[in-house]
């Protein structure tokens, strides 16, 4: 950034005001913005470092500090043998040169013992390098395997709200690149950064203590330079990256959401919208990417040529120096081994401070995506549900997704132990809104709801979604096998037991007519079935959890005449004795319901049996005739 710019600090609010009475004032503003850029970067960075440093010191793991301080002592062993390498090509070309008079010479090793003394080293060097790689490698893959479940078990964690409204494939991708941060993070500030300024250090201080102080001069200088214009040119192309982040996840959640949309997209033929629409996010992405190539390539040049400058000035210093008589031709050497020695890990700073840079981004926007808020949480302590006759009571129930647009104004109706209640009105009457807060998938913003006396605020989730069995209009199945969905309901079921449920669901004879039975994949949100197969599924699932409570969700919508009267009989069945909440939109399907509701707009205009309700001959009945009408001409 300018100078200018990093100095705008707290005049920029001040400049910001005035902006309407003068022109210099309207450059504030942005000023500002990129002043709260900064800031906020750097803040995030600084959060996730300090997210990240339990993995790598976890106080109730031990053996994982083991391993960390081993691959630290290997990492100083290696250190120590780099810096003294250069000392043995030294002796190596003194003793060819028959000058000098170092121990090894005297102890005669001679040249040829010299350059293997040389070999060895560098042998050693890789091979502790390679061990505390290999020490570190559980510490690292223990951290990334960790931070990925706590993220996944976070996801699942959000509200429905949350997930209603994200882009599947662009929090893929955060999770991904996030993920693959933390290794990298983890690997590199441990063993890449803290070891280059341990060398730098001990070389530095090798050279001023072994050769004259303006050696150390030269390399201080060549090194400051060095990482203020890394420093300087990163930070400009880690904006640029993170555009070209955000255009790459653009592009990613089009392709998914495309994808995932397949059938529509054939519908309506819009390959080529849809190719277009991914291919301007691609554009994006190009765009940004090329400015990521262009100034990497101007970053590499500019190091090179620091670099190369420290190198030639303290080269023609010691060649000097071998002129005058005051270094051997081992020291000229050596000298030019200490600078390659610290060129290659400076030449990897760059790269490295990129990297970790780039890696603090990726995981801050994964933390960001771990902090985001529960929007319905169990309270501390909160107990489980305890079912006796499994009776629900919605008491003068308000919601609203929106506060400008509320959906339930002051619902209230008793689901009586073993009764079944049905729900029936217009789209947008609030039937399924009904469903979402008895699961709980949000909080009620007025009023409450009841089971067996409990409010569902103040028992836990999975006590409360274990009590409740879900058919609903649209099933959607895992990229798995039947056997597998079907087992969903209950995890421990038998084999007999999932054969069972997938009778009752009258869906077992298809299964067997399939080449692999139970064993043939349903692919991806179970397109590889009919929308019926995948119902009939759904109403096995949830036959096989056999809960106190059902609630059924259009639960036949997608099936014919016939296995819907057949299906129907089963979840009769399936439902005496417990108390069963069903939203119909086939008014035939909940003419033996104990009491129906009618819902507009929020409220229960009309409430009885079926014969009481064609009988008062009001919405219920015209609904009704509008029915059966349909059906006559059908």
């Amino acid at each position: 950034m300018p100078a200018d710019t990093k100095a705008a600090g707290p005049a920029a609010a001040a400049a910001a005001a005035a902006a309407a009475q003068t022109d210099r004032a309207t450059a504030a503003p942005a000023d500002s913005t990129d002043n709260r850029f900064e800031d906020r970067e750097r803040r995030s960075a600084l959060r996730t470092i300090r997210k990240v440093a339990p993995y790598l010191w976890p106080d109730d793991k031990p053996w994982v500090k083991r391993r960390v301080v081993i691959a630290l002592v290997m990492l100083v062993i290696a250190k120590l043998v780099t810096l003294g390498t250069p000392f043995l090509y030294k002796a190596a070309v003194d003793a060819l040169t028959g000058e000098g008079g170092d121990p090894a010479i005297l102890l005669g090793l001679g040249a040829v013992g010299l350059t293997v003394a040389y070999g060895v080293a560098r042998a050693a060097n890789v091979g502790f390098q390679q061990l505390r790689d290999a020490v570190f490698a559980r510490v690292a893959q223990r951290a990334l395997r960790q931070l990925a479940l706590e993220t996944f078990q976070h996801i699942h964690a959000l509200s429905l709200r949350y997930h209603i409204t994200r882009k599947t494939g662009g929090l893929s991708r955060i999770i991904e690149r996030g993920v693959k941060g933390v290794e990298f993070l983890l690997r590199f500030l441990l063993f890449s950064v803290g070891p280059l300024i341990l060398e730098l250090l001990l070389t530095a201080l090798v050279l001023g203590a072994y050769f004259d102080i303006s050696y150390l001069v030269v390399l201080v200088v060549t090194i400051g330079l060095y990482i203020w214009f890394t420093f300087k040119v990163t930070e400009w192309r880690v904006k640029i990256r993170k555009e070209m982040n955000d255009q790459d996840t653009d592009a990613n959640q089009k392709a998914v959401d495309s994808l995932l949309n397949f059938e529509t997209v054939k519908y309506f033929g819009a390959e080529r919208r849809e190719a277009e629409r991914y291919d301007g996010a691609m554009r994006g992405y190009e765009t940004a990417a090329i400015k990521t190539a262009l100034t990497l390539a101007f970053l590499n040049f500019g190091q090179s040529l620091i670099i190369t400058a420290g190198l030639v000035i303290v080269m023609v210093m010691a060649a000097l120096g071998v002129q005058s008589g005051e270094l051997t031709v081992g020291d000229f050497v050596m000298v030019n081994a200490f600078m390659i020695q610290i060129t290659m890990p400076l030449n990897f700073l760059g790269t490295v401070y990129r990297e970790i840079r780039q890696s603090l981004v990726d995981m801050g926007e994964m933390f960001d995506l771990l902090e985001q808020p529960q929007e319905v949480a169990d309270k501390p302590g909160a107990p489980a549900l305890k079912v006796g006759g499994a009776e629900v009571v919605f008491d003068d129930v308000r919601f609203a997704y929106d506060p400008a647009r509320p959906i339930l104004k002051g619902l209230s109706f008793r689901v009586a132990p073993g009764e079944t209640v049905a729900l029936v009105g217009p789209s947008g009457s609030g039937k399924s809104t009904i469903g979402r807060l008895l699961f709980r998938f949000y909080d009620v913003t007025g009023g409450g709801i009841r089971i067996d006396g409990q409010d569902l605020r103040e028992i836990t989730q999975d006590s409360l979604h274990g009590a409740i069995g879900v058919v609903p209009q649209d099933t959607v199945l895992f990229n798995d096998t039947i056997r597998y969905n079907i087992a969903y309901g209950r995890a421990e079921a038998t084999e007999e037991e999932i054969v069972a449920a997938a009778k009752a669901a009258r869906i077992h004879e298809f299964i067997l007519s399939l080449p692999e039975g139970y064993d043939t994949a349903v692919g991806e949100r179970g397109l590889k079935l009919s929308g019926g197969e995948k119902q009939r599924v759904g109403i096995a699932r949830t036959l096989l959890k056999d809960p106190p409570i059902l609630l059924l969700d259009e639960a036949t919508s997608a099936l014919d005449t016939e296995t819907e009267r057949d299906i129907q009989s089963e979840l009769k069945m399936m439902g005496q004795g417990r108390s069963v909440i069903t939203i119909a939109h086939r008014l035939s399907t909940v003419v033996e319901a104990d009491q129906i509701l009618v819902l507009a707009a929020g409220e229960i205009v009309e409430q009885g049996t079926h014969d009481a309700l064609l009988a008062k001959g009001g919405r219920y009945a015209a609904m009704w005739a509008r029915q059966m009408a349909g059906e006559d001409e059908a």
